[in-house]
This record gives C-alpha cells, sequence and structure tokens, in this order.
C-alpha cells in the first residue's frame, strides 16, 4: 500500500500522459492508417504471415548512464520487441537495431553489443544488422530501438479475443522490465541515489534493480499453440490495462504473481497509489493468456506459469463454466503496432485485480 505521509506521485505528474499519448498514437493512426494485427503488424505473404513490431529500451537508458553500465539494455531492446510477437502468436526470426549517440564511444557500444547479443541468444533469433547515428544536435546520450521480424503460419497466429469463461494463465517478470522507468525513477530519486545500497535482494545498488532486463517469453509460444490459446498479453506500457487488448470482457485477476520488492520501494518511495501502480507497471506478472479453462492447469504445469485469473461479460452476469475452478522505459504507452484498445460500442473492458478495478 502507499505511504500517505509524502505527496502522491502519478506517471503523468512525472512526465509521461497515457491519455495524452493515446491521443497522440490515434492522430499518427488517422495519417497513416491502421494495418492488420495489434501487438504486431503482419503482412499477408501467400501462405503465411509476415509480421513486424518495434521498441525501444526508453528511460531505462538513464539509470544505465547513471550506473555506466549499458551491458543489459540491448536485452531489453529484445525483449520488449519479441515478445510483443509472441503475444500476436508469432515466431520472432530476426532483429535489427538503431543506436542513436550524441557522440560516439567505444566502451558503451561495446556493453550495448554484449547486451543485444545475450538478447538474441536468450530470444534464439539472428541478429542481422543495425545502424549507428552520431547526431549530437539531436539526442543527448544514446537512444537505442529496434525492429523484430516473425513468421507465423495463417493458422497460427492467435485470434486476439478471450471469450467469457476462459481461465487467464500468467507468467512472471523478472521485475519492473522497460516501462514506466520515468515513474520509476522520479520515485527513486526522490530522497536516495542509483548508486545507494539496495535494501532488498542481491542487488549492489537500487539501480542494478532498475536494470534488472526484461524477462523473454518466446518459449512459451509453442506451448501456447498446444494449449490451443485464444489470446495473450505483453503486460507493458499501460500496465495491466493491456488485457483490455483481448476483448471487452470482465478480467478478474486474484491470484496473480506477487511483486517483486522493487515494486513495493517504488511505491513507498513516491507514495504511488495502488490504482495507478497497475496502470503503469507488470506488478510482478509479465505475461497472461486466455485459454479454454480445461486446458489451463496443463498450460501452466507445461510452463512455469499459474492461473491467476478468469474472464468473465463485460455486465457481470455468469460466465458459464468457471475457470478451472479458479475464485478468483521504456515508457511506451502502447505495446501495440499502433493498435487500439479493442473496445465497441458495446461497452469497455473492465480489469478487476484482488479486489481493485482500473
Amino acid at each position: 500500500m502507499a505511504d500517505n505521509d509524502g505527496e502522491e506521485l502519478t506517471y503523468a505528474d512525472a512526465g509521461v500522459d497515457i491519455d495524452a499519448s493515446e491521443a497522440a498514437t490515434a492522430a499518427l493512426i488517422g495519417m497513416v492508417g491502421e494495418g492488420d494485427g495489434d501487438y504486431a503488424g503482419l503482412l499477408d505473404i501467400g501462405d503465411r504471415y509476415l509480421a513486424l513490431a518495434t521498441d525501444g529500451v526508453g528511460t531505462k537508458l538513464l539509470v544505465a548512464e547513471a550506473l555506466a553500465d549499458y551491458s543489459t539494455v540491448g536485452i531489453d531492446c529484445i525483449a520488449m520487441n519479441v515478445n510483443d510477437l509472441v503475444a500476436a502468436g508469432v515466431r520472432p526470426v530476426a532483429f535489427v537495431d538503431y543506436l542513436a549517440v550524441e557522440e560516439p564511444d567505444e566502451t558503451f557500444a561495446e556493453q550495448v553489443g554484449k547486451g543485444l547479443a545475450a538478447g538474441a541468444d536468450r530470444a534464439d533469433i539472428e541478429l542481422v544488422g543495425g545502424e549507428t547515428a552520431v547526431m549530437p544536435e539531436v539526442v543527448r546520450g544514446l537512444d537505442l530501438a529496434g525492429t523484430c521480424a516473425g513468421l507465423a503460419a495463417k493458422d497460427a497466429v492467435f485470434d486476439g479475443t478471450a471469450e467469457p469463461g476462459d481461465a487467464l494463465v500468467g507468467w512472471r517478470s523478472s521485475g519492473i522490465h522497460s516501462n514506466g522507468l520515468t515513474l520509476a525513477r522520479e520515485a527513486v530519486t526522490r530522497d536516495h541515489d542509483y548508486t545507494d545500497p539496495c535494501p532488498f535482494g542481491e542487488y549492489d545498488t537500487l539501480g542494478e534493480a532498475l536494470l534488472e532486463p526484461t524477462r523473454i517469453y518466446t518459449d512459451l509460444l509453442d506451448p501456447m499453440r498446444d494449449h490451443d490459446v485464444r489470446g495473450a498479453a505483453h503486460v507493458t506500457g499501460g500496465g495491466w490495462g493491456n488485457l483490455e487488448r483481448l476483448g471487452v470482457n470482465r478480467y478478474v485477476v486474484d491470484d496473480p504473481f506477487e511483486p517483486q520488492p522493487v515494486f513495493e520501494f517504488v511505491q513507498a518511495a513516491g507514495n504511488v497509489s495502488d490504482a495507478e501502480m497497475h496502470r503503469t507497471f507488470n506488478m510482478g506478472t509479465g505475461f497472461v493468456a486466455a485459454v479454454a479453462p480445461d486446458a489451463a492447469e496443463s498450460l501452466a504445469a507445461a510452463t512455469g506459469g499459474r492461473v491467476v485469473g478468469r474472464v468473465e461479460p463485460v455486465d457481470g452476469g455468469s460466465a458459464g463454466e468457471s475457470a478451472g475452478g479458479v475464485g478468483t522505459e521504456a515508457d511506451r504507452v502502447d505495446p501495440g503496432a499502433h493498435g487500439d484498445d479493442d473496445t465497441d460500442e458495446s461497452g469497455s473492458a473492465v480489469v478487476e485485480i484482488r479486489g481493485l478495478t482500473l
């Protein structure tokens, strides 16, 4: 719970207004048009889809800069892209990076490359090239982004829509990942420095805890297909609101993974409300899939996940079969390829986490 002694901090106060970002994204979509797909753009190439996703590391780079340690941000860059493809039901195959720098520096370039190589190995993809641009009048320090390509048979991509009665299977995150860092940084540096000793976990400093690299979920793809997953959500920018992308339903999450201590520290340091934490961060659960209830426990057991909740009708009526007996920055706002929030004129999706309605 948030500490009420200090001024309450929000993501907007820290500098990222989600509503304004969504409006800007909508304006962009209005000019370029929407493509097929949500978490990834899908291109029909005959008997299968070519999928593309693009993303960056965001303000997590400022923590790396403060510690002079860029060795893990390449993992984040790859993870944020490949995880979006996995959420679409697409196998990532290749990655290109874009490194923009204020001035060239062999040391941090080598560290960034180390992270990219490690991320590619974890994701089982190929690094097929990239670009380094020196732009002293545009960039302060550096910026790191990339694009991932994937392939999928047309019948292999996820439908993307959950159904009332489905179970929600979740998988643990590794920590903050690479979203919400603007809020996390603002909270942590209110009364601390990144180099301060870390009071939790096995990290030497608070900055190291924030730099914990994003978990990569490509190993879930085959098991999810084997269990006929209907849709998946990469819990990234916008936090648990990403479940709304699975359609207009009520998503009841009453057994999520416990948040790692870093979230408790950020919440207390910034006096951040429970709702704001869940709208901004993954809070310990980084990936969620909607699946028929009779397949949920098997999927969870095969992948180290667990049933975290269920899908109900948005009007709160009977969902039919219960969900397997369960009773229950990058500072990206939209983790998809300029996708919408999958709501329609019939109503809006609702996300409830341990009784908290977002």
